[in-house]
């Protein structure tokens, strides 16, 4: 994420940490601190933006699909372990 959890510094990041806040603990790296992370991060994952969220080292998504996933009810099954969590 772009910040810390303390301090997100963009929109995204912080929505990202409303959602999954609630849901338990929450790891984070802040991307803007080295920007080798930033640009690892993206080839890593083939998604072109930050934040980019995993769930038991799998990857979900950014913001907007963690949101998606929120209102159907799949983010805290995921996040609970009961669901595949297979973002579409």
């Amino acid at each position: 994420m772009k910040g810390n959890a303390l301090f997100p510094q963009c929109g995204f990041s912080a929505r990202a940490l409303q959602l999954l806040q609630p849901l338990g603990q929450v790891h984070t790296v802040d991307v803007l601190a080295d920007p080798a992370i930033r640009q690892g991060i993206k080839d890593y994952s083939n998604w072109p933006t930050i934040p980019q969220v995993y769930i038991n080292g799998e990857f979900v998504g950014g913001s907007d699909i963690l949101a998606e996933m929120a209102e159907r009810g799949e983010l805290a099954n995921l996040v609970a372990g009961t669901s595949s969590g297979a973002a579409q």
